[in-house]
């Protein structure tokens, strides 16, 4: 409805105003966006939802996110605003009210192993603080306070003596190793002193001078000042504090009192005591990223390249006389073993007892060895002494690896930084410390009123990032746990966690998907922290699928209709009660219950398995678990309760070991059994990137660019021309553009701003030379071909059955939106788990029979696109395989044939098997949240 206004010349129409207090974007056409316009209220939590594909990222990041950033870059200097004005600006007619904008999206964020839980969310930095001004260093020889004395400290302790009392300042008289005793009376005259004390007796330095060669006894002290204490004036106590001043420049620290004749207290302001120069702490002390604080052997890394303990004891569940000690075997070091078991009575050593049932003192024996038997540390001392031997060298070579570092146990800080204690805890026993104890402990933390001072802002704020870790169900995490091994979900939730402890107002958070890795227990405490930056007075806009963050949104967005070239519009945009209403929402449908994901009429039954016995690897509680074999089985429980761990960390690399693959380490457990002989190949499809250049992407992963680089060979312009199958590849010279190297784009780095990403000038952002594009097949060229998307790909190959049988498992898996020559590292996590699923897919019905391993899958899917991926699941278990998955979701857990669920909690209130059967069953557990939640 348009708004007249009267004027006296003639009538004017103007543009319909949104509302005031709303996001208003007109006409936005990224991507596969169909001309849309909607509004987004503002200081309200708003959820984009539809399926994978419908435009919800492309409206979100691509137009609102990169529109906000570009305004902001208008705002920077001319220099860096050369390279941004040639950031793209979205295709979009305009944007009103937007506000700053900040993304927090779910990649892991950083590959560096410097980089910590503590680091990312800016709590270590707050800790560092901490421990530089409210910490205390303790002798690690007495463990006795080491204090520094002030001049104030001396003057004190004077004024508080008896009145009447006579006081002496001495300072010890030291010789200068190239003087004789008379040159250093000489100078001790020319500065002002005339008295020495010695033996309790005051000798002049004139009269000692008098003598030709002068004897000094050691204890003899330099006279600097004498009082009589009484109620002093503010001048006398200007004139002793100068005076202990001089003492302590006199003698490079060091200050001796002498009360009513008998020598007393020694005041220092040396930072030291037992004989030990001890640092004083700052900052930069207790950081590993820093030469001054990280530990000189592993240099801030906490692991070194030494003798790993795993490859020399690679079979826990062996004892010693069974031959666990790896380098032991043999004829020749066999030696060893035998010196080991001869003795082994003396000092009562379980010989026949698996190494895993060894207590750690046992355990360290066996290292270090006694005055009976040598250690390994020993043997291995004695091979580095035989290195000029081949045979040691070989030896040496294959027990190295990754291991703890031995200076500073794992703790990354130089030793110093250990001594100093905050209500006697260190810093790196803290780190250590999951997330919910470590909260704990600063909720009962007791410190002085000068500590308490010092450290009251830097509580507020670290107290502030603990309760946010707690609240997006991160407790089980510990500070020291390394950035780059947290899932997307977890880093995401963990940037969530500095920006909301940058308490920022008036802004625009775009967040993608931050419920991933989150089991249902948990998504509330997130809501929870999502409403709490909400009322900050920020507009908080998430893309999510999950049923109960619609539930408390203000305001939901939904994309559709479908995906792709069916997708890009707005089929819905209100609260929630009205999507449960409204009959064009697909999600709406969903929600309403209108369409279900009803789970299997008939479970499939299993006759094989494989068990795993006494798995106690990280949290895990010694725990016996059984695998069945050619149905569909889930592992569920809340975040932390350890389902990663036995899946990943001893399933897997368990069965690949045995196949004779190279894997990670195995986590600790005790036996193995079942039908291991039945499994041919192992596959575990993660959320990893699908290749590591930015030129993979679905189309060269699924092999299916072979097929069409020959079709377009084929052409008749390609024959006149000598174009071969590799003149249409973006991965070998001869075809693709010599300036961007056949990706499209030109990078250029920016010193302190992220890189920017510029379309290439030469190719226009075509990839390939002029020539190339000219050969066409049916009106399009090759990279009109890597433009289409997965559907209008296998619509405009229909004749091509082998382009066809290629494409069609990513169209299965509900990638139909996916371009096929859409670079792979901006597909999310799910998307390139679920193009990995369909490169399976496509080979057909392969030899053997493959145990499939997937972890979260459902990441960024729709109901609608859950219902296509456990067709896939069905698909595979039909060809004869078998599917393990790691899930979260609910309607997964329910189409499941068997279900393993751990728990009860996360961290170490996790770790222990609650149930293992058919779904249904899991409702009557009491202890698990699973069971609650279906």
């Amino acid at each position: 409805m348009c708004a007249k206004v009267k004027s006296k010349e003639k009538t004017v129409e103007r543009e319909p105003v949104s509302a005031p207090d709303a996001i208003f974007i007109k006409g936005a056409r990224v991507h596969n966006l169909k001309n849309v316009s909607v509004s987004i209220p503002r200081n309200q939590l708003v959820v984009v939802t539809g399926v994978s594909g419908s435009g919800k990222s492309s409206l979100t990041m691509d137009t609102l996110y990169a529109e906000g950033q570009r305004r902001y870059a208008e705002s920077l200097s001319a220099y860096a605003r050369q390279f941004l004005m040639r950031m793209n600006k979205p295709d979009v007619d305009y944007i009103k009210g937007i506000c700053p904008a900040i993304a927090i999206e779910q990649k892991v964020v950083t590959r560096t192993p410097r980089s910590t839980v503590g680091s990312m969310t800016e709590i270590y930095d707050y800790l560092r603080l901490l421990f530089s001004r409210a910490g205390q260093t303790f002798s690690p020889v007495t463990g006795q306070l080491v204090k520094k004395h002030e001049v104030a400290d001396v003057v004190d302790y004077i004024s508080k003596l008896p009145q009447g009392a006579k006081v002496q300042i001495l300072v010890p008289f030291r010789q200068h190793a190239n003087r004789k005793p008379l040159e250093e009376l000489n100078i001790l005259m020319q500065k002002g002193f005339s008295r020495l004390y010695a033996g309790g007796a005051l000798v002049r330095i004139e009269e000692l001078m008098e003598e030709k060669a002068p004897k000094i006894a050691a204890d003899t002290f330099v006279l600097i000042d004498r009082i009589v204490v009484k109620d002093f004036e503010e001048d006398d106590k200007h004139r002793i504090a100068d005076s202990v001043q001089t003492s302590f420049y006199e003698s490079e620290g060091y200050c001796t009192l002498e009360v009513d004749g008998k020598l007393g207290p020694v005041f220092s302001n040396r930072f030291e005591l037992d004989g030990i120069q001890f640092e004083e702490p700052v900052p930069n002390l207790f950081s590993f990223n820093n030469p001054y604080g990280a530990c000189p052997t592993c240099e801030g890394f906490g692991q070194v390249l030494g003798i790993d303990r795993d490859l020399v004891i690679p079979d826990k569940r062996l004892s010693v006389f069974e031959g666990a000690i790896a380098p032991w075997r043999g004829e020749k070091m066999g030696e060893y073993k035998e010196a080991l078991i001869k003795s082994s009575r003396k000092f009562n050593f379980p010989v026949h007892k698996p190494i895993s049932d060894l207590t750690d003192e046992q355990l360290e024996l066996l290292w270090s060895g006694n005055e009976h038997f040598y250690g390994i540390n020993e043997f291995f001392k004695m091979v580095e002494q035989n290195l000029y031997k081949v045979q040691y060298r070989v030896m040496q070579a294959r027990y190295r690896g990754r291991t703890i570092c031995p200076t500073c146990h794992g703790a990354r800080l130089r030793q110093e930084a250990t001594y100093v204690k905050v209500s006697g805890k260190g810093i790196s026993e803290l780190v250590d410390m999951p997330v919910e104890k470590l909260k704990v402990w600063f909720d009962n933390l007791e410190l002085s009123e000068y500590q308490q001072q010092v450290a009251k802002r830097i509580l507020i704020e670290i107290n502030h990032r603990l309760k946010t870790l707690l609240d997006v169900g991160l407790g089980y995490l510990t500070l020291n746990r390394v950035a780059n091994t947290l899932s997307g979900g977890e880093s995401q939730r963990i940037q969530l966690t500095r920006t909301l402890g940058s308490n920022l107002t008036n802004s625009l958070y775009i967040l993608d998907e931050p419920s991933i890795g989150l089991h249902a227990r948990d998504t509330h405490r997130l809501i929870r922290v999502l409403h709490e930056l909400r009322d900050l007075g920020n507009t908080v806009v998430v893309v999510e699928h999950d049923e109960q963050m619609m539930e408390k949104a203000d305001y939901i967005i939904d994309m559709g209709p479908l995906a792709s070239h069916l997708g890009g519009e707005v089929t819905f945009s209100g609260t929630y009660p009205e999507i449960l209403k409204d009959g064009k929402s697909l999600t709406g449908k969903y929600l309403s219950g209108h369409y279900r994901l009803e789970p299997p009429a008939h479970l499939r039954k299993w006759k094989r398995s494989i068990q795993l016995e006494g798995c106690r690897q990280n949290n895990l509680k010694n725990v016996d678990v059984e695998f069945p074999l050619g149905i569909f089985t889930v592992v569920s429980g809340v975040s932390g309760s350890g389902k990663t761990t036995l899946v990943k960390q001893i399933l897997y690399p368990a069965l690949m070991k045995l196949k004779g693959e190279f894997t990670d380490r195995v986590g600790q457990y005790r036996v193995m059994k079942g039908d291991m002989d039945f499994i041919t190949q192992i596959e575990m499809v993660d959320q990893n990137p699908i290749g590591k250049s930015s030129r993979s992407n679905p189309v060269t992963y699924i092999k299916a660019y072979d097929e069409i680089r020959d079709l377009f060979a084929k052409q008749p312009l390609s024959k006149m021309r000598g174009f071969q199958p590799k003149h249409f590849s973006f991965n070998v010279d001869g075809g693709r553009c010599d300036t961007c190297k056949g990706e499209g784009e030109v990078i250029v780095e920016m010193q302190f701003l992220a890189d920017v990403h510029l379309t290439c000038e030469t190719c226009g952002g075509k990839r390939f030379k002029d020539e190339v594009l000219e050969v066409q097949y049916k009106g399009k060229n090759i990279f009109d071909i890597l433009e289409l998307g997965v559907d209008e790909a296998i619509e405009f190959f229909k004749e091509e059955k082998d382009v066809i049988a290629r494409i069609k498992p990513l169209s299965d898996v509900g990638l139909g939106y996916v371009k096929l020559g859409q670079s792979s590292d901006t597909l999310s996590g799910g998307e390139a788990q679920r193009v990995k699923l369909a490169s399976f897919l496509g080979k057909g019905k392969a030899q053997g029979h493959i145990l499939f391993i997937f972890d979260e899958p459902t990441t960024g899917l729709h109901f609608h696109d859950i219902k296509k991926l456990l067709d896939s699941f069905n698909a595979l278990i039909d060809q004869g395989h078998s599917v393990l998955v790691i899930e979260h979701n609910l309607d997964v857990i329910r189409s499941a044939d068997w279900v393993i669920d751990l728990g009860p909690e996360g961290g170490e209130g996790g770790g222990t098997l609650l149930y293992a059967g058919q779904p249904e069953g899991l409702k009557k557990v009491k202890d698990s949240y699973t069971g609650k939640f279906l």
